[in-house]
């Protein structure tokens, strides 16, 4: 689960991480007042204005129709309320948004950490996260911080570096002074530093998260060390350890389908091809994918309905799948080892009558437990679906129904 930047930093700060400090505003009005306590509290003559979206590349993207940018630097309250007024309800389109973009309900009202005095500022970069293949976390960190972290990736990967943590042992002393030593710190910056990266690995594992990322991280010419931006995305398996979290789930900025899925407990990902796929189980949904592809077809989604398919979960299944205009063909493939197959057939046959006028062609594959029952089930509904036993037969029948 993703959260917004402002809401990132509040975990931060309380794990002892500094954080470039400000306000959240969702009108101009607030934005001007959010202004204002950010002269009174942090003695910040100037404020940024920084769009919150869940996505990144803000300070390069732009709002559609205008040239502001998602960042913006105002030098008066007054000034803070217009790019407020400008940035609030429009459509922010960054890099990672993809030209649809995201329509901006917030804004974070900032210090300006920038401030004059700070002559010789030097931004990092720096995230935790898990590595699969070592079976580790792993801290990500480059001294080339900032806005162009994706070219830094792609043109110098050596300058990017990684240091590995077991999590049954936890970050160790040495490594987060290691990691300092390696950005090139001394004296206060360093000491600032150890207590950053400790800090930030702390609050990423009792958080149970699935990725912190900091960019940048500022050291200032007085060598504080701050974390100007935060992305953090939540581990779902984990929210139920951490249920506060849950208020922190924006649900404005998730795909209205995979919200509406997650009302059922349809584990959904939307794609972008043209053969619906609706299966029980992880393993079985990435197989039925591959065979799609290999049928001449594309995947238009991932769409698990757990073990226990019913009725109810078939139906709203069908629902979000046939609300993408994309979607040519549905193939539903099922085992029934904990349901039995003759039920996933009598709902899908319920299913496909209670919504009506179903256009799209269907392909049932069913098999294990009364897969011969739910068959003749589905061959004797009457209904325009075909049935399969056999995967094989059932790619055969997405590549004639794509063909027409």
């Amino acid at each position: 689960m993703n959260i917004h930047e402002y809401q990132a930093k509040e975990i931060l700060k309380q794990y002892g991480v500094a954080v470039q400090e400000g306000f959240i505003a969702e009108s101009p009005e607030e934005a001007m007042e959010a202004a204002q306590k950010v002269r009174d509290h942090f003695h910040s003559d100037w404020c940024v204005l920084k769009a919150q979206i869940h996505a990144g590349g803000r300070g390069k993207g732009k709002i559609q129709g205008s040239e502001q940018r998602g960042v913006q630097l105002a030098k008066s309250p007054e000034q803070a309320a217009e790019i407020a007024k400008n940035m609030l309800g429009g459509t922010l389109v960054t890099i990672q948004t993809g030209e649809l973009g995201k329509v901006v309900g917030k804004v974070l009202v900032a210090q300006d950490v920038f401030y004059p005095g700070n002559s010789d500022p030097k931004e990092f970069y720096m995230s935790v996260l898990l590595d699969r293949t070592k079976k580790q976390n792993v801290i990500i960190y480059t001294t080339e911080g900032g806005m162009n972290i994706e070219e830094v990736a792609e043109n110098h990967p050596e300058k990017i570096q990684r240091e590995w943590v077991s999590p049954s042992v936890g970050l160790q002393p040495f490594q987060a002074r290691k990691i300092a030593f390696n950005l090139g710190l001394t004296g206060k910056s360093f000491k600032e530093m150890v207590a950053f990266v400790t800090a930030l690995y702390r609050a990423y594992d009792e958080t149970d998260s699935a990725m912190f990322e900091i960019n940048p991280v500022l050291k200032t010419s007085d060598d504080r060390i701050i974390a100007v931006d935060a992305k953090v995305n939540l581990d779902d398996n984990a929210l139920y350890r951490h249920p506060d979290f849950l208020l922190l789930r924006d649900l404005a900025e998730e795909d209205p389908t995979e919200v509406e899925a997650g009302k059922y407990n349809l584990n959904y990902v939307k794609l972008d091809g043209n053969v619906g796929c609706m299966v029980n189980g992880a393993g079985l949904a990435m197989a039925t994918m591959d065979i799609i592809k290999l049928s001449g077809g594309e995947p238009a989604n991932f769409l698990d309905v757990g073990g226990a398919a019913n009725a109810e979960t078939v139906e709203a299944g069908f629902r979000i799948i046939m609300s993408d205009s994309n979607v040519k063909a549905i193939l539903i493939n099922i085992f029934g080892g904990i349901v039995r197959c003759d039920r996933v057939a009598n709902g899908v046959v319920e299913a496909y009558r209670k919504i009506g006028n179903v256009q799209i062609p269907i392909i049932v594959r069913l098999q294990g437990t009364n897969a011969v029952e739910a068959k003749r089930i589905i061959d004797e509904s009457g209904l325009k679906v075909y049935s399969a036993i056999a995967l094989h037969d059932a790619a055969i029948l997405v590549e004639q129904v794509l063909k027409g």
